[in-house]
């Protein structure tokens, strides 16, 4: 028996020591089975000692070795074992993170079968004849299905009962396709990488920037810094052009699901080659199937969302990050890694450039900027020949209101939809009403687990959480005095679109939030509504801000940002500045001039002054300046220490445990500098049932907490507790 060394997905620092029979060959980065207490476990082997601190009689032998070859390459090998490092996350966790599901599960590294698809011939004549003209969904099904390869998969944004129909009448059929290996350029034969018809004519600064990134070599981290609506897609697609050409591979990240509908077709119509989108809306055998595809050479284009960064590729030569001030590139549970900050490391040690596309950087970029770090690109001319829209200011205090709209701002999108104009308004609340409350005694109607109040949503006649998810139903009085007296108080997405079909009958409305696109391929129909013009009016809330391009869109009103005005966390200034100015973005992309309103009870805030007259940049070299008197990062690290549990008293007690072992790590004089705030409570101080707190640790050198973290791993284990979890969360984004 020889002795082989396993990381396991446990929440504990070390490896496990196994036997393992002389005549079994097996490598580093390899899955094995493993007993672990009275369960089996899927490890990863990551060496093979010669000698162990357990004595050999103890160690169990390995019940299964699942492959003969490693599962990682040597780039993503050194990229998750430096991120498992810096983030001080268990490098069991890290390695399983980034393998796709079916592999976490055990399963054959072998490509799962896929069922194809065909249009008949019945099915083209339906089409050509108006046949299905009463059935518009099967119809419109059909028309796209048309559009695709000859022989496709099953779209994941389908209708279920259209797709069935179709079947049914012997419109669509079920093809065997031989599966064959090509790489992307087999494929593609004798097909031009791009369709020159759909390839725009650059205005001199977008030019400028694609001739700039042609010629570079190497690794280089690129900020394009562009206005919305200045033409960034249009200068990463020509970019892209170049790289496939010279035989490499793209990976693209953005930051939401949301984004990828409409990028992906831009992408499609653009190039002829293989193209994966990896996002939570695939299955786990689709997923499987992309992540093969890219390491075997076979995609030429990967598009996803955060986790899409660990796909290993063939022949990797780009890396973009769109949106990349997005926060949803931070991982906010299990290991809290940054997609943006890790894709920058591996593009540095790749040797490839990296562009991070942004019309509003985050202040981290700019600084890098200014030190030299990256490489800022701007784009301050809008794309074509759009114009930029005119910004106004309604002060709600002055106006009478409506379900939080005011009269003035009816007026203005009436004006706009009568011109047959399209208007968008931005809320980031959705449900009917945030608060249930008994009008006679001010009782509010909470979630006990979170304490906060339930959100109440009248479409589907319930009151939820959003904090932990929790329903409840409708109360019929108040919990405190009885009254059957009960109101609502704010306003949600679902409010918003009942007073807007009352006083715009004559408009369609398509609401685009957490709820309305909670089904499989509803997005994606939304959006096709929006682009068709079949809807005049749009509301959403953070998911429609950012990325989309509706060039009829005249339009754009932000209910109300009071609530972002006032907050604890410092970035909260950031993130609404931000915010807006994605969210205005929406308005005059084409030819047509734009409007953009804020409604707002503080029309004299200083945030708001600033972002109005000075634009994003001004507000931000502003911030930049308030971070760096306060020591706030990017001038400093942070660390974020939370612990949860249901006992308040133990977690507090357990977290000044925790808080003294650290002070006495950094009592000595080499340790001067650090700055310890807490144990205090979290923002949100119960959730789920669990009461939260938290300590932050905050010092000038990044390389100095990292040494503060070593010598707390060294008696981490002291801190294991069954009913207490603790967090540890390196660069933090989310301090709530």
């Amino acid at each position: 028996m020889k002795l082989i060394r396993v990381a396991l997905p446990v929440p504990l620092a070390r490896y496990f020591d196994y036997l393992l029979p002389e005549e079994c060959l097996v490598v580093k980065g390899a899955r094995v089975i493993v007993p672990f207490g009275n369960q089996r476990k899927l490890g990863i082997v990551v060496d093979f000692p010669t000698e162990t601190e357990v004595p050999t009689h103890k160690l169990k032998p390995v019940i299964e070795v699942l492959d003969t070859q490693s599962l990682f390459d040597n780039e993503i090998w050194s990229l998750l074992t430096w991120a498992a490092n810096y983030y001080h996350a268990p490098l069991g966790e890290v390695l399983q993170s980034a393998l796709p599901i079916k592999l976490r599960q055990g399963d054959s590294t072998e490509r799962t079968t896929c069922d194809y698809f065909s249009v008949t011939e019945q099915g083209h004549n339906a089409l050509a004849n108006g046949v299905l003209i009463r059935a518009k969904k099967q119809q419109a099904l059909l028309a796209e299905l048309v559009q695709l390869a000859k022989v496709f998969e099953k779209p994941t944004a389908c209708s279920p009962t259209a797709w069935k129909a179709l079947m049914d009448k012997g419109l669509l059929e079920k093809v065997d396709v031989p599966f064959i290996a090509q790489s992307w350029q087999q494929r593609l034969a004798d097909k031009p990488i791009c369709n020159q018809q759909n390839r725009l004519v650059l205005n001199k600064q977008q030019s400028l920037i694609v001739s700039r990134l042609h010629f570079h070599q190497g690794y280089g981290a690129f900020l394009l810094n562009g206005v919305t609506g200045s033409g960034k897609t249009e200068v990463y697609l020509q970019v892209i052009d170049e790289v496939l050409k010279r035989g490499e591979q793209v990976l693209v990240l953005v930051p939401e699901i949301g984004l990828t509908p409409q990028t992906i077709q831009r992408f499609q119509a653009r190039f002829n080659v293989e193209i994966d989108v990896l996002h939570s809306n695939l299955n786990d055998s689709q997923r499987l199937n992309a992540w093969l595809r890219a390491k075997n050479g076979e995609s030429a284009i990967v598009i996803g969302t955060r986790s899409a960064l660990f796909t290993q590729f063939d022949r990797l030569g780009l890396i973009i990050i769109d949106e990349e001030h997005d926060s949803s590139f931070k991982q906010q549970d299990g290991w809290r890694y940054h997609a943006r900050d890790l894709a920058i490391w591996r593009a540095k040690h790749k040797g490839i450039p990296i562009i991070l596309g942004t019309a509003t950087p985050s202040l981290e970029s700019l600084q890098n900027g200014k030190n030299g770090k990256f490489i800022e690109l701007q784009l301050n001319a809008r794309a074509g020949n759009a114009q930029f829209s005119r910004q106004q200011v309604i002060d709600l205090k002055t106006q009478r209101i409506y379900a939080g709209l005011s009269e003035r701002l009816l007026a203005m999108m009436k004006s706009h939809l009568e011109k047959g104009n399209q208007v968008m308004l931005f809320l980031n609340r959705r449900g009917f009403a945030p608060v249930l409350l008994c009008h006679e005694c001010g009782w509010i109607c909470q979630c006990e687990a979170c304490e906060k109040p339930y959100t109440y949503h009248q479409k589907s006649r319930v009151l939820r959480c959003h904090h932990c998810a929790s329903q409840h139903i409708i109360p019929r009085q108040c919990g405190h005095c009885g009254s059957t007296h009960l109101i609502t108080t704010g306003i949600g997405t679902e409010q918003l679109e009942q007073t807007l079909s009352q006083h715009f009958p004559q408009f369609n409305i398509t609401r685009i939030d957490g709820d309305s696109t909670a089904r499989k391929g509803s997005l994606e129909q939304h959006l096709a509504e929006i682009q068709s013009g079949k809807s005049q009016i749009l509301i959403g809330t953070q998911m429609l801000a950012k990325g989309h391009h509706f060039p009829n869109v005249t339009l754009v009103a932000i209910v109300n940002v009071d609530s972002s005005l006032f907050s604890t966390d410092f970035r909260a200034e950031e993130r609404l500045a931000q915010l807006y100015i994605q969210v205005a973005g929406r308005a005059g992309r084409a030819e047509k001039q734009g409007e953009v309103v804020l409604q707002t009870h503080y029309p004299d805030h200083p945030l708001l002054k600033s972002l109005l007259t000075e634009g994003y940049l001004s507000f931000a070299e502003q911030a930049l300046s308030m971070r760096k008197l306060m020591g706030l990062p990017p001038f400093s690290a942070q660390v974020l220490f939370r612990a949860t549990g249901r006992d308040n008293e133990k977690v507090v007690n357990f977290l000044q445990e925790l808080t003294a072992c650290l002070q006495q790590i950094i009592t000595t004089p080499q340790w001067q500098g650090f700055q310890l705030l807490g144990p205090i409570n979290a923002p949100m101080a119960k959730k789920a049932g669990h009461f939260r707190w938290q300590l932050i640790i905050q010092h000038a050198e990044r390389g100095l907490i990292q040494q503060l973290l070593n010598q707390f791993d060294i008696v981490r284990e002291q801190f294991l507790r069954n009913d207490i979890r603790l967090s540890v969360d390196i660069d933090p984004q989310d301090l709530g």
